[in-house]
Formats: C-alpha cells, sequence, structure tokens
C-alpha cells in the first residue's frame, strides 16, 4: 500500500469523528481559495455519510452534489448548510483574531 492510500485510510477514519471533521473544515476555511474548503468537505461527506445518502437527505442528484462539491463548485448557502448537517456538522460564525 502507498502512502497517499494510508493517509486517506487514516483520514477517512479521522472525519468520522465530528470533532476532528470540524477542526478540519475550520482549517481548510483558512485558505483563502474556495477549492480547498469543497474538496475538504467533499472528504467529509465521502467519510461520513457517503455521496448517496447525502442525496437522499438533502433531496439534491448525486450529479448535482458531485457538481457543487468539486473545484468548480459554488453551492448556495442554502446548499451547503444541507451539506453540513447531512454530515452531522453545522455553519459558525465567530470573530477574526
Amino acid at each position: 500500500m502507498n502512502e497517499t492510500a494510508k493517509h486517506d485510510d487514516w483520514l477517512f477514519q479521522q472525519l468520522q469523528d465530528a470533532e476532528f471533521a470540524a477542526e478540519y473544515l475550520n482549517a481548510a476555511n483558512e485558505d483563502d481559495d474556495p477549492k480547498t474548503y469543497l474538496a475538504a468537505l467533499r472528504k467529509v461527506v465521502e467519510a461520513r455519510c457517503g455521496m448517496t445518502a447525502l442525496a437522499a437527505q438533502t433531496q439534491l442528484s448525486r450529479e448535482t452534489l458531485y457538481r457543487t462539491l468539486s473545484a468548480r463548485g459554488n453551492p448556495t448557502i442554502k446548499t451547503l448548510a444541507a451539506v453540513l448537517k447531512a454530515t452531522g456538522l453545522r455553519i459558525s460564525i465567530a470573530p477574526v483574531p
């Protein structure tokens, strides 16, 4: 097994924990490029519920979700909130330190 596969397996296991997943997304949000956040969110979705379950919970098609959570995605706040809720997370706002 190569190092990337080992890391992906480790990350998948860690993202099962809601606290870790929240910190992972918060860290991704520190990057100014929205692609970083969307890639992180997609990994959280894959680890915590999967696209099929996400589609059922959000009533969005899997194709729409794959497109929304891609590097070219541009989710609405409603979609973002629904995706996060389905993964057991929510949006929270904090002041910039």
